[in-house]
């Protein structure tokens, strides 16, 4: 990287610590951002993530996960995990999806999270228009945060990363549905596999893409149902 360029991503690194400052300024000292990976897929996981950076901690090549390669992530998340203050992640299973609804599954896995950050931060910063209920922690709601908040674009990088591991550690148990490459998402190829062999136990069976495929041996299992849905656990 040159001069110009470091400078420049000096630059675009401070902006993107505009929301974590103002809160600095209010005297909070602990300011996590969340994010999670895996609403919109079809089969697998929503996985959740929680990163407290430290104060004014410049991370270099620091952005929202979609901006940032598939080879270029799991080197970025390594970076993130040794600078970090603190980072944990949150994980709610097919069967929490499937019982709870992907919604609460969101908020069950960011709980989770940060609850294995390692310590209590005083302020959370999450991705999107929703606050989490009951966090018990002050929060902040920003649309689009994975690109304004350089926590949240960190929360980003470690949830998208533990997810893509996930999927392709699931491809090698269910190599026809091309998780590898598609991560569980409604892709042509994916949806094609799903109409020809049918879903697997992997698949979230109330989803459309795959309620419509469903076949007798798994529309009545009792696979998904495994869970509660109370936030403690």
């Amino acid at each position: 990287m040159s001069y110009i360029e470091l400078s420049e991503d000096i630059d675009r690194l401070y902006e993107m610590h505009f929301y974590e400052r103002k809160i600095w300024e209010q005297e909070f000292k602990l300011v996590a951002g969340l994010d999670e990976a895996g609403r919109g897929p079809l089969a697998g996981p929503v996985v959740a993530a929680a990163v407290v950076l430290r104060k004014e901690l410049l991370i270099p090549g620091l952005k929202d996960s979609k901006c940032v390669s598939e080879q270029e992530r799991p080197l970025l998340a390594e970076r993130i995990k040794t600078c970090a203050a603190g980072w944990g992640i949150g994980i709610a299973s097919v069967g929490y999806i499937e019982r709870c609804n992907i919604l609460q599954a969101t908020f069950y896995a960011m709980v989770q999270a940060l609850r294995r950050a390692g310590l209590r931060p005083d302020h959370v910063l999450v991705d999107g228009r929703m606050e989490v209920p009951d966090l018990g922690i002050p929060q902040t709601t920003i649309v689009k945060g994975d690109q304004k908040s350089a926590a949240v674009a960190a929360a980003s990088i470690l949830a998208k990363t533990t997810r893509d591991a996930i999927m392709r550690y699931y491809h090698r148990l269910y190599p026809k549905y091309g998780f590898n490459r598609n991560k569980g998402y409604p892709t042509a190829e994916h949806l094609a596999a799903i109409k020809k062999y049918g879903p697997c136990f992997l698949h979230r069976r109330t989803f459309r893409g795959v309620k419509e495929n469903l076949r007798d041996d798994y529309r009545f299992s009792s696979f998904g149902f495994e869970c509660e849905c109370s936030p403690g656990d």
